[in-house]
This record gives C-alpha cells, sequence and structure tokens, in this order.
C-alpha cells in the first residue's frame, strides 16, 4: 500500500512537517521527486530541521527513507545535509537508501542554472541556482549521469563528456566558468564517494520488495502542484512532475499501488520567484502575512510573494491528482484579521475550465468571497471544538467548495500544534 502526500500550490506548504507527524504511521518515507530546491522544515520538541533531499521521516526510529529515481542530487549538498541531520540525532546510515538511478547533479550544472538566468534579464524564472533544471534536461536528453555510474571504472570519462557539452553552452552564453568549476569539482568527486558509503538500491524492484511484504509506503513529494512541469504556471514552474502522477513515475510504481493521496494547502497563498499569482496582495496585509507566517524559504531565505487563498487554483490542483483527503496548514497566521478573503473564481473564466492555458501575460481578476475573522491565538488549541466558531464555519465553506474533507489543521510548526478534525 501506498500513500501519496503532496502541496496543492506553489510549494512552502509544509509538507515537511506532515510527512514527519503522518511516519510513525508508515515504515516506509519514499521522496519521488525534485532536488536540493526544496526544503522542507520540520520542528521538533522547539528544535528545527530543514531538510532538502533526505526524505522528512529520517528523524524516526525504524523507518526506511528512500530518495528515489525521480529525485536529482547535489552531492555535495547532500553530504553536508547528511552530516548535519546526523549531528541532529538521527540515524542516517542506518535508514538512508539511495536508489542507483537518481541524476546527479554536476557542478557545471549549477553554472549553467546562472548563465541562463543571467541571459534571460527581466525574464528569468526566478531559480534557485542549484543546477535543478539543467540536471533534468540532461536526464531527459539522456546525457546524464546517475548515483550508480559512480561504480564504473568508466565514471571520470563519463563525467567529462558530459562537460564538454556543457563547456560549449558556457561559451554560447560568454559565461566565465573555468576558476569556479575547478572548486568545486574536487569537492564533487569527494561527495561522490562519499555517498558510496550509503545504501544504493535499485530502487523499483527495493520498494516493490517492501510492498509486497506488507510494508506501508509514504511517497513524499516536493514543491507544489501549481508548479508540475506539465500542469503548472508554465513556463514559471519546476522541471519535474509534482502531482500525484509523479510518485509512479519517480519510485517505478505502477497505478494500482496508490491508496490515498493527501493534499496539503496553506489557509493563505505564498509563491516564491516570478510567475503569475492572481490573490498576490502588495500591500500591509501581505507584508503582515509574510512576517507572522516566516514566509522566507527553508533552504535560500528569499521572501515569498503572498496572498489570499485561491479556491480555482486549489480546485484545479485536487483534481489533477484526485485528493482524498486536505490539510490545512499555517491556519494560525490568519489569527487577529478582522476579515479574511478568498478567492472563488476567475472573471471571465468558465466553471469547466476554471484555470486558463495561459495564466502568464494575463490578466485574471479575481472574485473574492469575505468571511468573518477571529481574534483569539489558536496556536495552543487542540481540539477542533474548540477552536473559534467563525474559524469553523471557514473550514466548513473550505470543504463544501472543495468536495474533498479537511482532516488535519495545523496551527503551528511544531508536531504538537496539529489538530485532527475526526
Amino acid at each position: 500500500m501506498v500513500d501519496v502526500l503532496l502541496g496543492l500550490q506553489w510549494g512552502d506548504e509544509g509538507k515537511g512537517k506532515i510527512a514527519d507527524f503522518l511516519t510513525p504511521n508508515y515504515d516506509v518515507v519514499a521522496r519521488f521527486q525534485g532536488g536540493p530546491n526544496a526544503g522542507h522544515s520540520l520542528e521538533i520538541n522547539g528544535m528545527k530541521h530543514v531538510l532538502n533531499t533526505i526524505p522528512s521521516g529520517i528523524f524516526h526510529e525504524n523507518c526506511i527513507n528512500l530518495i528515489g529515481n525521480g529525485v536529482v542530487i547535489d552531492p555535495i549538498l547532500l553530504r553536508a545535509e547528511i552530516e548535519k541531520t546526523i549531528a541532529a540525532g538521527a540515524d542516517v546510515r542506518g535508514g538512508l537508501y539511495i536508489s542507483k538511478k537518481a541524476h546527479l547533479i554536476l557542478p557545471s550544472h549549477r553554472l549553467l542554472d546562472a548563465a541562463s538566468e543571467n541571459a534571460k534579464g527581466e525574464q528569468k524564472i526566478g531559480s534557485t541556482l542549484r543546477g535543478i533544471s539543467p540536471t533534468y534536461q540532461d536526464k531527459t536528453g539522456r546525457s546524464g549521469l546517475r548515483v550508480g555510474d559512480a561504480d564504473s571504472p568508466e565514471f571520470k570519462a563519463l563525467y567529462q563528456k558530459a562537460l564538454e557539452k556543457h563547456i560549449s553552452v558556457f561559451r554560447y552564453y560568454q559565461f566565465d566558468y573555468e576558476e569556479t568549476l575547478k572548486n568545486l569539482e574536487s569537492e564533487w568527486f569527494e561527495a561522490v564517494e562519499y555517498l558510496r558509503g550509503f545504501k544504493q538500491v535499485n530502487s523499483e524492484f527495493f520498494l516493490h520488495r517492501q510492498i509486497k511484504a506488507g510494508k506501508k509506503v509514504l511517497a513524499e513529494g516536493a514543491q507544489g502542484s501549481l508548479l508540475d512541469l506539465d500542469f503548472g504556471s508554465y513556463p514559471f514552474v519546476t522541471s519535474s512532475n509534482t502531482i500525484s502522477g509523479g510518485a509512479c513515475v519517480g519510485l517505478g510504481l505502477a497505478p494500482k499501488y496508490i491508496n490515498k493521496v493527501t493534499g496539503i494547502f496553506k489557509a493563505y497563498c505564498t509563491r516564491v520567484g516570478s510567475g503569475p499569482f492572481p490573490t498576490e496582495l502588495n500591500d500591509d496585509m501581505g507584508q503582515f502575512l509574510r512576517d507572522k507566517g516566516h514566509e522566507y524559504g527553508a533552504t535560500t531565505g528569499r521572501p515569498r510573494r503572498t496572498g489570499w487563498l485561491d479556491l480555482p487554483a486549489l480546485k484545479y490542483a485536487i483534481m489533477l491528482s484526485g485528493v482524498d483527503e486536505l490539510i490545512m496548514m499555517k491556519a494560525d497566521v490568519l489569527s487577529g484579521i478582522d476579515t479574511i478573503q478568498a478567492a472563488l473564481a476567475y472573471e471571465g473564466c468558465s466553471d469547466e475550465e476554471q484555470c486558463p492555458f495561459n495564466m502568464q501575460g494575463t490578466t485574471l481578476t479575481p472574485e473574492y468571497k469575505s468571511f468573518p475573522g477571529w481574534q483569539e491565538d489558536i496556536s495552543v488549541i487542540r481540539e477542533y471544538q474548540a477552536l473559534p466558531e467563525t474559524f469553523r464555519q471557514y473550514i466548513d465553506f473550505m470543504e463544501a467548495e472543495c468536495e474533498v474533507p479537511i482532516g488535519v489543521i495545523s496551527v503551528g510548526p511544531d508536531r504538537e500544534q496539529t489538530i485532527m478534525k475526526k
């Protein structure tokens, strides 16, 4: 049995906390896409931990944490993350498994990212410059290197062949790469060797053995559904499939093994980088949400754009992934606001197709519904019936509008600040 956990907005929904919260119900937590541009924040007993590539079940004993074939890995960053996580008390050597088919982010991929963004000027995507997109491009172009390639005696020759292709691109962009690349290369090869000391597996066979043995698997996504390469706000998207279907190809699973899909959304919206954001608030309320919600990137520190909840986009993401249950995050951030708003539709868009083909370059005017707010500090509440009536009415409306139950409500970053609705 495999359950899928994913974000339903533009990322940063709080997937890390929820994966950590749900892990005691599972034997395996498997990450199925994305790279170290995804920062999953966990707060355990008042201590904050940020994971970029390691699955979010790593702080639980007797849990297998699998980095799947759909993930792209920067050996330098993963080594640093492993060492930091070991120092925090996690059994990484015993609990972490890495797919041999996962692609490697080369030092030149990071430089290609920078060269490409520089060339775009004002049209830049807002990349984290961690080499994610160039790595996925080489993957689809059949010229990438994978974790298992490090076992080959021809590994350095394979690396050099990939590098020569990248150098031709640097020359096209007239990008100065030589000194930076030289400084990164030795550290990168050392990190590749370091990772060989961990359990590297043919993850599709490994995972199917776990399923056959009756183990429960949680497939963990990164980024958010509205950044999906095919169905997100293209071209301002990530480089992988972030919807539930991505779990099948990112882990080597047949669809018949998918049991339940849980979607996470914030009580409001945020977005990092460029791209359309119909409900964005460029005012004092937007800054209030940013500051109270600590809306700064866990990995990059970048301030996030903020706005009201966008129901057309949320329902679109629910449809794409066949979501069975919703989890609302950061509800506590809305405490103290007199009137809360949520977009019900965009002007001029039909009920049948609420999200247009191309959101970029299109002025979408949201049609809002207002809700009375609440002044109580709900971060200290642990029972659903103890929540303010106005907040419970807000929940009831969301469930009716989305036609999916909200099973969990997060009222703070710690594991304990979580309310089970049912």
